[in-house]
């Protein structure tokens, strides 16, 4: 996904229901994560709840997505005490349109998997800035110091 394309017109699945990423309305943060409680996946999300009113105050929402179930983000953010809004895109088309679904190695084995990548789109609904491959060290702040420029 590029600078200045459009929220895709993807759904995912926040607790009970479905909705359309756009529907969310905007600046908005997209974040990308491999799994619930997974050691990298746990500080990115508690750095983006302990964020959460720092982005509030720029006016921006953030969500995270994974192809976790929602039964298993709501164990997630209770284990956790996080408060980062959890979507689950089980099917993986939220994955597939933000081109976030890619070839991954570990011990010499390919297999398939969701790139951490962050995504921040301005108020009119384009993307501003994109961060792939992302280090969970520091990111969160990357990611507000951008969101703040607005």
């Amino acid at each position: 996904m590029d600078e200045g394309a459009k929220i895709p017109e993807v759904t995912v699945a926040i607790d009970d229901a479905v909705v359309s990423l756009a529907s969310l309305g905007a600046p908005l943060v997209v974040y990308f994560y491999p799994k619930d409680d997974t050691s990298g996946c746990t500080t990115e999300a508690k750095d983006f709840s302990a964020a959460a009113d720092a982005f509030d105050a720029a006016g921006v929402k953030v969500i995270g997505i994974s192809k976790d179930t929602p039964a298993s983000h709501a164990k997630f953010a209770a284990k956790h005490a996080l408060t980062v809004r959890l979507a689950s895109d089980v099917d993986g088309v939220a994955c597939e349109a933000f081109g976030v679904w890619v070839e991954k190695a570990m011990y010499g084995k390919k297999y398939m998997g969701i790139e951490r990548a962050t995504f921040l789109f301005g108020a009119d609904g384009t993307l501003v800035k994109a961060w792939r491959k992302v280090r969970v060290p520091g990111h969160v702040e990357a990611v507000l110091a951008a969101a703040k420029a607005l």
